[in-house]
């Protein structure tokens, strides 16, 4: 764990909607920090905000599921301020974004790119990757698959970006220590090797349905 002091690990997630024919548009995004200290993998701070859709984008009762309003997203600050206001505290690199299945929050901040420039250009690790170097053989890979190997409860709200964020930290944690432990990884170059995805540098169409740095809350 020691050869990682000196990156921020930004454990993130988005939620969206997804409009038929068209790219995923963001409602909601959290990130948490966690560094290394005396060993560790602790909290050094958080980020949370929802994001108004488009407004020819409809807001259906299965994206209120979680606990949303129609009214909070339609007051709620664009994409482009939010991404931005994101971005400014990322001011202490090297950073690495963290998140499972980590293809639909890239493609996400590629189509925002020109608003968080420092967001858009950090490579991600993937826990879906890093799971699957680590427990071999699991017929499931998702992160309420991988909640369920560790036994770690379900969040109460659950498919909302802050209490994902919370238990994808909870399993990148032991996942990094177990594969650590096994030989897969012991310095930053061997994680982005075995579970590294670059920033995506072209627009991104997602049409897919997702299954003391940050003491910024904006919901």
């Amino acid at each position: 764990m020691e050869n990682l002091r000196g990156t921020t690990f930004v454990v993130i997630d988005f939620e969206a909607l997804t409009p038929a024919g068209r790219p995923a548009e963001p409602t909601e995004v959290a990130a948490l920090a966690l560094v290394v200290r005396d060993g560790h993998l602790v909290e050094d701070g958080r980020f949370e905000s929802l994001i108004q859709p488009p407004s020819d984008v409809p807001i259906t009762p299965r994206d209120l599921a979680h606990g949303m309003s129609e009214a909070a997203l339609r007051r709620a600050p664009g994409p482009a301020a939010v991404l931005a206001g994101l971005d400014q505290n990322l001011t202490a690199p090297p950073y690495r974004l963290v998140a499972q299945h980590a293809s639909t929050e890239a493609g996400l901040i590629a189509r925002q790119r020109r608003h968080c420039p420092v967001l858009s250009s950090t490579p991600f690790l993937d826990t879906l990757k890093m799971a699957k170097q680590v427990l071999r053989g699991m017929s499931s890979y998702g992160l309420d698959a991988l909640l369920r190997y560790y036994g770690i409860a379900q969040p109460v709200g659950r498919h909302r970006a802050m209490p994902d964020v919370e238990v994808t930290a909870d399993v990148f944690r032991r996942l990094l220590c177990e594969g650590a432990l096994a030989g897969h990884w012991s310095t930053l170059p061997d994680l982005d090797a075995a579970a590294g995805l670059r920033p995506k540098r072209e627009t991104f169409i997602d049409v897919s349905v997702q299954d003391g740095l940050f003491d910024v809350r904006n919901t």
